[in-house]
């Protein structure tokens, strides 16, 4: 007994820094967490002011094309919401969060249809709003996990409080992906249409929402069906 009880000790005793390790990895680890988390809630604070100079999914795309050889062109211009014609603002909304000024960040009537939808296993649409879409733009990038839901639902939030919806709306049309190296309303206006966001018409500017879903794939003159979709819903909801 005495030898078996000295073998435990001794164990334990071996055990006992293994665990003060990584209890203090861990705590180390969660101070990284809550920096990064504080230094994006604080980006969020400037950018109710001050227009952001890219964004994440702008430095991916082009790290991307650095990995694999590929010529790259950015084409990015931030103008104001003034300046982006109201058609093209009503399109995006209308097809990507027609709840927009009803929800305060999650729409949660759509995430219950698409989680209904998934357990049927026939999902047809996603339910992340233009706030969410924000975040994953500015600081995510368009990988997927689940430590970064996390962190992203807990900063839409934030995003709504200090920003509101204007400038949401505003952010999100300057800063989103429309097409290879094309980002923003002002440069997906001039890259497809040779055009100005505030000149841009009601037909083009609901084809020019229906490619955001897959901005690197579709094109604006291949989507007859669901431009016409986006247009009704625009009628829908008196615009």
């Amino acid at each position: 007994m005495t030898t078996k009880y000295a073998a435990r000790r001794k164990t334990r005793l071996k055990l006992v820094p293994q665990r003060k390790n990584l209890l203090r990895a861990a705590r180390w680890f969660g101070i990284v967490l809550l920096a990064l988390w504080l230094g994006a809630a604080l980006t969020l604070v400037g950018l109710r002011w001050a227009d952001p100079p890219t964004t994440v999914v702008h430095v991916q795309r082009r790290v991307q094309a650095w990995i694999h050889q590929t010529p790259y062109e950015s084409h990015y211009r931030f103008v104001p919401l003034s300046q982006i014609s109201p058609e093209l603002q009503h399109a995006v909304i209308a097809a990507e969060d027609g709840r927009f000024y009803l929800h305060h960040g999650f729409d949660w009537h759509e995430i219950k249809i698409a989680a209904e939808e998934d357990k049927e296993g026939v999902r047809t649409r996603g339910a992340s709003t233009l706030t969410q879409q924000l975040v994953k733009n500015l600081f995510f990038g368009t990988g997927r996990s689940v430590l970064r839901k996390v962190a992203e639902a807990s900063l839409v939030p934030v995003a709504e409080l200090v920003l509101g919806k204007q400038r949401i709306l505003e952010l999100y049309l300057n800063v989103v992906e429309w097409g290879p190296g094309v980002y923003g309303a002002e440069a997906a206006c001039r890259y497809y249409y040779r055009g100005s966001a505030r000149s841009i018409g009601r037909q083009q500017a609901a084809r020019l929402a229906a490619i955001l879903p897959a901005p690197r794939r579709r094109r604006p003159e291949r989507m007859n069906s669901y431009s016409t979709v986006i247009l009704r819903r625009m009628q829908q909801m008196g615009w």
